[in-house]
Formats: C-alpha cells, sequence, structure tokens
C-alpha cells in the first residue's frame, strides 16, 4: 500500500525533528475500537480477551493489568488465567487447547517468559490462528508474506502505522530496518517491500551500519542496543523510528530509566520526523493489539479497514 505525501521526506528548516505522538494516535486507533466493540456487543458478536500467564512473572502481571483496564475502556472483556510458575509444558498447552475450543473466546495472548521447562515457540504455534491476536502463530507470521495487516505480530503494525502518519510515500523510498528479530524486524521488512519501498535490513554481522542508515529515508532501529543510531548515522529529513526499549541505569542520579536505540538528542537535531520511547512504538502496539482482539472477534472483518 502506497501512503500519502511526499517522498523523499524535506529537510525540517528548524532543525528540529518532528514528533510522532504514539499517545495521541493511540487514542484515535481506540476511538474507532470501541465504536466497533459496541456495534459487535449489540449484533451479538462480544469481544473477549484471554491470557495466559505464569504466576511470579512480575513484568508480565504488570502488563496484563494494565491490559485489562485498557480492555475495560474500549468494552472488551478480559480475562486471566495464570498457571503455576513451576507449571510443565502439557499444563501449559493444555490451558491454551482449551481456550482454542471454547466458543465464548474469540481472542489469545500468552504472556512470556514461560515457566522454565516450557517451550515457548510450541506453545504459540498452538494458538488457533483465528484468535492469535499477537500473530505469533507461525501461519500468521507467514500472512505477512501475502500483505496482511490484521492478526500480523502487533509491534510491526505499530511500526508502519507510526511510518505513514507522517504522510511520506514508502513506493520507493530507500527504508533500513536496524535489526531482523522474528516479531518486528522481519515482519516489518515484508511489509514495507508490499508498500513497494526498497529495504535493507541489517543484522548484528552488517558491516558499516552507518552507510546503510544514511542512505535511509525511513529508518526503523530496533536492535535492543541503547543509543545505538546517532544524529550522525541519519540522512537529514528522514522518518526515524525507535523500536528499542531498554532499561538503563542513569550515571548522573543512578535511577532506571526507559531508552530507545535512538539517541534522541542528535538523531531530533537531523532527522524529519521522530518517533520516541517512551511514548512512539509502545502506545501504538497496545493499539495495534486491541485492533487485532476486535477484528478476531468481528464476523465481517470490518475492524481492520477501519483503523488501517
Amino acid at each position: 500500500m502506497e501512503t500519502e505525501g511526499r517522498y523523499p521526506p524535506r529537510v525540517n528548516p528548524t532543525g528540529t525533528a518532528h514528533i510522532i505522538d504514539g499517545r495521541a494516535l493511540a487514542r484515535d486507533v481506540k476511538a474507532v475500537l470501541t465504536a466497533r466493540v459496541a456495534e459487535l456487543s449489540a449484533q451479538g458478536h462480544p469481544v473477549r480477551l484471554d491470557v495466559v500467564l505464569a504466576s511470579g512473572n512480575a513484568a508480565g502481571g504488570v502488563y496484563a493489568r494494565n491490559q485489562a483496564t485498557m480492555c475495560a475502556e474500549i468494552g472488551i472483556e478480559y480475562r486471566m488465567h495464570e498457571v503455576p510458575s513451576d507449571a510443565d509444558e502439557s499444563t501449559v498447552t493444555t490451558r491454551v487447547r482449551e481456550l482454542n475450543d471454547d466458543d465464548r473466546v474469540t481472542a489469545i495472548m500468552v504472556h512470556l517468559p514461560l515457566p522454565p521447562d516450557v517451550n515457548a515457540q510450541r506453545v504459540q504455534a498452538l494458538i488457533d490462528v483465528d484468535k492469535d491476536v499477537e500473530g505469533v502463530n507461525p501461519a500468521n507470521i507467514g500472512g505477512v508474506i501475502y500483505g496482511r495487516r490484521t492478526l500480523v505480530p502487533c509491534t510491526a503494525l505499530a511500526t508502519m502505522r507510526l511510518i505513514e502518519s507522517t504522510g511520506v510515500s514508502l513506493r520507493g523510498a530507500e527504508v533500513v530496518c536496524v535489526g531482523a528479530s522474528t516479531i518486528v524486524g522481519r515482519p516489518v521488512a515484508v511489509l514495507l517491500m508490499e508498500a513497494e519501498a526498497t529495504v535493507t535490513s541489517t543484522n548484528v554481522h552488517t558491516a558499516d551500519l552507518a552507510a546503510h542508515t544514511r542512505r535511509g529515508d525511513v529508518v526503523i532501529a530496533a536492535a535492543g542496543v541503547p543509543g545505538l543510531v546517532t544524529g550522525d548515522m541519519v540522512k537529514p529529513g528522514a522518518v526515524v523510528i525507535d523500536v528499542g526499549i531498554n532499561r538503563i541505569r542513569d550515571p548522573q542520579t543512578g535511577e532506571r530509566r526507559t531508552v530507545g536505540d535512538v539517541d534522541a538528542d542528535s538523531v531530533g537535531s537531523v532527522a524529519g520526523w521522530l518517533s520516541p520511547v517512551p511514548g512512539g512504538v509502545g502506545p501504538m502496539t497496545v493499539a495495534m493489539l486491541l485492533r487485532n482482539t476486535v477484528a478476531a472477534a468481528d464476523p465481517d472483518g470490518a475492524s481492520p479497514a477501519q483503523v488501517r
């Protein structure tokens, strides 16, 4: 899909990148979803998200509680199923199969990490493809190749939405993906190819990373390395999407804080658009999870088109 707007990006004359506000974009998506959830409920198709969580997973527990709040805000029923922290694989897979077979369950998510003796990939592959709202079942990941934008990895969808919000055309644009993970780098590269961009995918073995990123009209940093992409590595006026979520200790205050893979200060003085951390891809990823959740319950498949 070609996005509207100009290509290549125009250098920002102020010398300060336009900030892509992921929180504001997420609010817009949620507003559309709230209306659609109400419509579906009135039609006898309630939306329900069931999650599996290992007890003792503190980070997962916080995320699950936040999910429950967000689901309640837009009218989605939310149910959490805890398994013991030392559960074996059979216990987890049995729970997933039960949710697959329950017609009242329209969406399923399995929080990671799972107990030590459980193979996460095997569990993810068991999730019903029509209920897999994280897009982690191999069949749904493969759907990206055919241009699908529903029930595919949420962070990849969020990244695309952030880029498209700038109005910059992707057709023919040089896009560099820094990082090639299965949940972000690889699927977003394929989505970008579907949008007819010219895509370069880099990894830990890439020689002279900066030589690649400097060509990018769009740069997506998703390597998990704090401050990896700096201002001297970015083409003036480029769109830069920071996907990295890293917890570091501030050398001055000693407090832990969240930073991305982009050095925001130096890149912000060169780029035309910058999606920051926090406040960029994080809120949009949650919005795309909710989007997938609504789409999974929608017999007409209308939800994805409304918030594409």
